[in-house]
């Protein structure tokens, strides 16, 4: 049985130049009565740090599943947004709000034009306990103490899926990271992590907030161009934690991976009196390859 399986690449940066950019995901359209197996011997096959099966759903405008490489996750945000973009590029869905249905429950997803956004909920925070595990990130990431940005510490944040986010205090820090792909995964596995989203306050561009990297060995990424599950996180930590008053963040990132990859993504908070009530991960995407793969392959 042959399935159609588009690559699109999600938070395409439209200011890169001639580069595509952003974080290529696979897409399955048409996923009804592919098992859970099927489905990730194709994630398998394909070997994009995601692919985003799509299904009918009785309670959403579609349910979506996403698996890397090795194993399924319940949440991905550059997979939402490569198959809601490419939903309403085929003319399969409209401008406006869907829904989507995942294995952890609905999220929201607004479609304007070539811009697609998702709903990701109320951040939680979780510091590091002791200073043996603020040394072990710092081991993991090959940085000093003072590498890391004036003010708060890292922390674990979780609007859908946990990243331990961490402040460099320069450009220069950020992209000289040497990852320790098992350390990281280590901490994962301690901190029940997708993985480690590291940033910096120096974007490339005017206009922009922060620039990050994204390294999650346990799922089977090494570095990753674009993470909208870990936007949400970056923005609500700089809204909360450093004190920043803007409630949209653009944050960068892919442009300090050995081989980059320029994405841009749109983070919207809504502020109640509780502080973060839940907050919009968006931005544009393209259709970079549509092919033909064998499950008997």
């Amino acid at each position: 049985m042959d399935i159609t399986v588009h690559t699109v690449n999600a938070f395409a940066d439209d200011q890169a130049g001639s580069a595509i950019g952003g974080n290529p995901a696979g897409v399955v359209l048409a996923a009804n009565g592919l098992g859970a197996a099927q489905r990730q011997a194709l994630a398998a096959r394909l070997g994009l740090s995601e692919t985003v099966f799509v299904s009918a759903s009785a309670s959403a405008s579609r349910r979506l599943e996403f698996f890397t490489p090795t194993r399924q996750i319940p949440h991905c945000g550059h997979a939402t947004i490569a198959a809601f973009w490419l939903m309403q590029h085929l003319g399969q869905l409209r401008d406006g709000v869907h829904s989507k249905e995942t294995i952890d429950g609905q999220r929201a997803i607004l479609i304007e034009g070539a811009r697609v956004a998702m709903e990701q909920s109320a951040p939680t925070y979780t510091e590091l306990a002791t200073d043996a595990q603020l040394q072990q990130v710092l081991d993991a990431l090959q940085l000093q103490a003072d590498d890391l940005i004036a003010g708060p510490p890292p922390a674990v944040v979780h609007t859908g899926n946990a990243f331990l986010v961490v402040g460099v205090r320069s450009r220069e820090r950020l992209a000289a990271i040497q990852p320790q792909l098992e350390r990281i995964h280590h901490l994962s596995d301690a901190h029940d992590l997708i993985g480690l989203y590291v940033f910096c306050l120096q974007p490339d561009l005017p206009g922009r907030h922060a620039a990050a990297r994204m390294f999650a060995p346990r799922y089977g990424i090494d570095e990753e161009a674009a993470t909208g599950m870990a936007a949400g996180p970056l923005a609500c930590w700089l809204h909360d934690r450093l004190g920043m008053a803007q409630t949209r963040f653009v944050l960068e990132q892919g442009r300090l991976m050995p081989h980059p990859s320029p994405s841009l993504i749109d983070v919207s908070l809504e502020i109640g009196s509780a502080g973060i009530q839940r907050l919009w991960a968006g931005g544009t995407a393209r259709l970079t390859r549509t092919q033909q793969l064998s499950l008997n392959a």
